[in-house]
């Protein structure tokens, strides 16, 4: 029964990822942004589609149950904190520029130097997101099916590959509504069944009103904090977000798309948190142990749509970024001939997901690799993008040394603490006796205000740019047309 559930939701959104396939016509337009023509309701089941994921459900009960309601709560409540400053004050804007991908605001700003270092942080960023995917999809194929752990990952990583290399962003954009009609489905019923069953009760100092969580330490406030700063502001600068910011037909769809999403996804993510923090136990523990078949079912069937729908896109974006941005090549749609962008972007797929397969397997986490990814765009992009998008004074010297000041204070304080948002630090811990456990979460909040401080002085000491964000518009050559 587990096993027809989920070959039913990975069948269904392969399914649709390949009958839209068609649309893309061997044009890179239509494969990357949709020939910018997407309505309201897919903009904002595809942005909802990449929030709401495998980190975010999956990831929001094993941190809640660990360690309280807003450990977990604080993983959809980012997200749609981010997608809901989005809207207020960049979807506009980012969609009226016309741009193909994220880092190609970056060389517009500031130049070919910002924009190659942007695109490298971004890459490894999402090879980071994707592998939070991966993890969940792996652990679920284990423990449901029997599967090795590994076998699970390379499961997922195939059906994913099958249609959006296929159709891009548009098999990812339609296959979305198939992934938020199965989660919010699951979510709902799984909030219900548990509510009638165990009651929403929760041990003493875990719940949603404990607001210890949030302002003592010793309750993980910080670490609860730095949650919510690395996906509420990092994921602004997100790939895939914007990606989708893009193929919106207008700047007021992709606005109202946007405040959509952060609605959906804080109604669909959070109640993972408070089922978790009700039952004492980890999703795949409670669905294991004591769910109703057809709930499982449902549930399972939730949670690999979301690894797929998350995935495809943050594949699709890193692999687009990584042609365009760091390998210069361009879209050419000429009657006859092959567009290089096209060919090129679906070439680079295989190595973002070998990437990405090589951390899943280092670091079976999930929540965790979803703030550690955007811990990193904090850390060093997110000061560039929001300064540069209504200051003038920034120039590219500025936003370079914010980027390395914020790598350099980032990366040094990671590999300095123990833990990594609650979890131990496998990745890149240095055992030393300068810092414990409790300085976690305050590297987050450090590494940003370096970036801003340096960012802010080298702006002021040097020459003005001269240009905003939101000047920019992109022209297209008649080859790109």
């Amino acid at each position: 029964m587990v096993i027809l559930g989920v070959a039913l939701a990975i069948f269904s959104m392969i399914v649709v990822g390949l009958l839209v396939a068609r649309r893309v016509a061997g044009d890179s337009r239509n494969f990357l942004v949709a020939g910018r023509t997407l309505a309201l309701p897919v903009v904002a089941a595809t942005l909802m589609g990449q929030a709401v994921d495998t980190n975010a459900t999956l990831g929001a009960t094993d941190q809640a149950a660990k360690l309280g309601f807003w450990a977990g709560a604080t993983l959809p409540l980012g997200l749609a904190l981010c997608l809901l400053l989005t809207g207020l004050f960049f979807a506009r804007p980012m969609n009226r520029m016309g741009l193909t991908t994220l880092p190609d605001f970056f060389r517009l700003r500031y130049g070919r130097a910002t924009e190659v270092a942007a695109a490298v942080l971004m890459i490894m960023a999402f090879a980071i997101l994707v592998a939070g995917n991966l993890v969940a999809g792996g652990f679920l194929f284990e423990k449901f099916l029997g599967t090795p752990y590994g076998v699970g990952v390379l499961i997922i990583v195939a059906a994913v590959l099958i249609y959006t290399l296929a159709g891009g962003i548009l098999s990812d954009a339609y296959s979305s509504i198939v992934q938020i009609a199965v989660t919010a489905a699951a979510s709902l019923a799984l909030l219900f069944w548990v509510a009638a069953t165990f009651g929403l009760r929760h041990e003493p100092g875990m719940g949603p009103l404990d607001l210890g969580q949030l302002s003592d330490p010793a309750q993980g406030a910080v670490v609860n904090w730095a949650t919510l700063a690395a996906l509420g502001v990092g994921d602004i600068v997100a790939i895939d977000f914007m990606q989708r910011i893009f193929a919106a037909r207008s700047p007021d769809v992709a606005r109202r798309a946007c405040f959509l999403a952060a609605a959906g996804t804080a109604v669909v993510g959070v109640p993972f948190a408070l089922v978790a923090v009700s039952t004492g136990r980890g999703l795949l523990t409670l669905l294991d142990e004591a769910a109703p078949v057809g709930l499982s079912v449902l549930v399972l069937a939730g949670i690999v749509s979301a690894s797929l729908s998350t995935a495809d896109g943050a594949i699709l974006g890193t692999a687009a970024v990584a042609v365009r941005n760091v390998g210069t090549v361009r879209r050419v749609h000429r009657p006859g001939r092959a567009d290089p962008l096209l060919r090129a972007t679906r070439w680079a797929m295989l190595p973002v997901v070998g990437g990405s397969v090589l951390l899943a397997l280092r670091v079976p986490q999930t929540g965790v690799l979803l703030t550690l990814a955007f811990d990193l765009m904090l850390a060093c992009l997110a000061v560039p993008f929001v300064l540069g998008m209504f200051w003038r004074r920034g120039s590219s010297r500025a936003a370079l040394a914010a980027l390395s000041v914020g790598l350099v204070v980032r990366l040094a304080l990671f590999a300095l603490t123990p833990t990594m948002y609650g979890a131990d630090n496998t990745l890149l811990y240095v055992p030393n006796t300068l810092v414990g456990a409790a300085f976690d979460g305050w590297p987050t909040f450090i590494a940003v205000a370096a970036s801003l401080l340096t960012y802010t002085l080298v702006a002021l000491l040097g020459a003005p740019a001269g240009i905003r964000g939101l000047d920019l518009r992109v022209r297209e050559t008649p080859a790109e047309r």
